[in-house]
């Protein structure tokens, strides 16, 4: 006959017997790879371009919804886009980035740049620190090496001015090494592009850059096919 300690003991072993399977059950009811798609996911950071705001992201930001992500995910930064690439702007887009790292636990955020945003990333990623906290790095017709339709606004506004070919922002720039560090950079652009001149002005050695055919300057960011390669891009 049993005594009271090992009628407990037997109950114990018991009721261990019967969890197990049931632990291993809900385990199984966990994507093998749901942590990994967490961690290798960087949360995204949108950067318009001169004279627009963030609202311009709606339809990309529509399509990753659609292919996953979460609102939590996605960023988008407002600026004012009338002052100077280096002195100003990129060092408040790096505060931006710290901040969205915090809220988020990413190490690292992936950026996706409409025209003067281009130029405010990339001296971010090249000057300000950001070859260690930008994953991917895309350019959405971007003035990359300058635009001559900048001139018309240059007396007047420090941007054109950072935008316009041969200027302080972009000889420095594409000075040395166009796509430093470890970040994975992408530019698209269009051969009818009414606002940056000339057209080869976007693409970037070391880039992956994709022409998108006759597409108006805006029109990039509404595009299908645009899209499908910024989405393909980041998830690569």
């Amino acid at each position: 006959m049993l005594t009271t300690r090992q009628r407990l003991l037997a109950l114990l072993t018991l009721c261990l017997a019967l969890l197990a399977p049931l632990s291993a059950h809900a385990a199984d009811r966990v994507p093998p790879d749901a942590s990994d798609l967490a961690s290798s996911r960087n949360p995204v950071v949108f950067v318009h371009g001169y004279n627009a705001d963030p609202g311009v992201w709606g339809a990309l930001r529509e399509d990753l919804r659609a292919a996953g992500y979460a609102d939590s995910e996605l960023f988008s930064w407002g600026y004012d886009t009338h002052q100077s690439v280096n002195e100003v702007l990129s060092g408040r887009l790096a505060s931006y980035v710290e901040d969205v790292r915090r809220r988020t636990g990413a190490a690292k955020v992936d950026v996706v740049a409409h025209s003067f945003g281009s130029l405010v990333t990339r001296w971010y990623v090249k000057f300000g620190g950001g070859t260690s906290t930008v994953g991917h790095w895309v350019s959405l017709a971007g003035p990359n090496h300058g635009t001559s339709t900048a001139w018309a606004c240059a007396l007047w506004d420090q941007a054109c001015r950072d935008m316009t070919p041969g200027s302080y922002v972009v000889k420095n720039l594409n000075a040395g090494d166009e796509t430093p560090g470890a970040v994975r950079y992408a530019t698209f652009w269009s051969n009818c592009d009414e606002v940056i001149n000339p057209d080869d002005s976007v693409p970037l050695t070391g880039a992956a850059n994709t022409p998108v055919g006759c597409l108006k300057h805006n029109d990039l960011l509404g595009d299908d096919g645009t899209s499908a390669g910024v989405r393909a891009f980041l998830a690569s």
